[in-house]
């Protein structure tokens, strides 16, 4: 079965493991005013892109490819009397064109898969931004990395770096996750799963649904937990 990222994720305000003094920092870190125009890719519910223009009153491109996240960040953005600063797009941000140099500030947060990896995702939204302008990325990054050779695509903190670096990007800032960050998101998802499965027993996919949340919270706790770090990379475009 797909993954039901509607069902995991409907408890979550913010879709990472950050916190909103954290999405605040980035705001700083990005240099956000009233004037500056911002890309947020892979937006879900708009979160952090609330937390944004509530804030500093900027405008706000959020692309997202999930229509239930897209449609309930509509209507999260209205209530919140945000929907004019924030436009919210239903595409997958991979097949969408970027404006070169549109842009002051583009977000990808917690979604460099759209185009594969940190690397990947640094070299596409690079040319969207100004001279001046930051890309702001959310990657995993290996602390103490399993036996495998770049297991799940990741890499040290170090390489992480060197990744975004390569698209002409230069490291501003760094919004690392704590662990109390990753556990209430993790946490999140285990609630959300449990309580739908109480609600569903009989519905069709659901054992492979428990079988497979139980082994990402085995992976979680037995792996991930102790040697997976994750960051907010900023990078300035000179």
């Amino acid at each position: 079965m797909t993954w039901p990222w509607e069902i995991v994720e409907r408890d979550h305000e913010l879709q990472n493991p950050t916190s909103a003094e954290k999405i605040l920092l980035l705001g700083d870190y990005v240099r956000l005013t009233s004037e500056s125009r911002v890309l947020d890719i892979a937006c879900g519910k708009c979160g952090p892109a609330r937390i944004l223009a509530a804030t500093h009153g900027c405008r706000i491109l959020g692309i997202e490819k999930l229509e239930a996240f897209a449609h309930e960040a509509r209507q999260r953005n209205a209530a919140a009397g945000l929907d004019h600063l924030i436009d919210v797009r239903t595409a997958d941000a991979a097949d969408v064109p970027l404006e070169a140099e549109a842009w002051d500030a583009a977000l990808c947060l917690g979604a460099s898969f759209v185009w594969g990896t940190m690397l990947e995702a640094a070299a596409a939204l690079a040319p969207a931004v100004r001279r001046g302008g930051f890309v702001a990325v959310g990657e995993p990054f290996w602390r103490q990395p399993p036996g495998d050779a770049e297991p799940e695509g990741y890499v040290d903190l170090e390489e992480t770096i060197e990744r975004l670096e390569r698209a002409g990007l230069r490291l501003t800032g760094l919004i690392a996750a704590s662990d109390e960050d990753w556990d209430r998101y993790e946490s999140l998802h285990w609630r959300a799963t449990e309580e739908w499965l109480a609600e569903h027993p009989d519905e069709d996919g659901a054992d492979e649904f428990r079988a497979r949340h139980l082994a990402h919270r085995h992976e979680y706790l037995g792996v991930h937990r102790d040697r997976l770090g994750w960051a907010i990379f900023v990078g300035r475009k000179n």
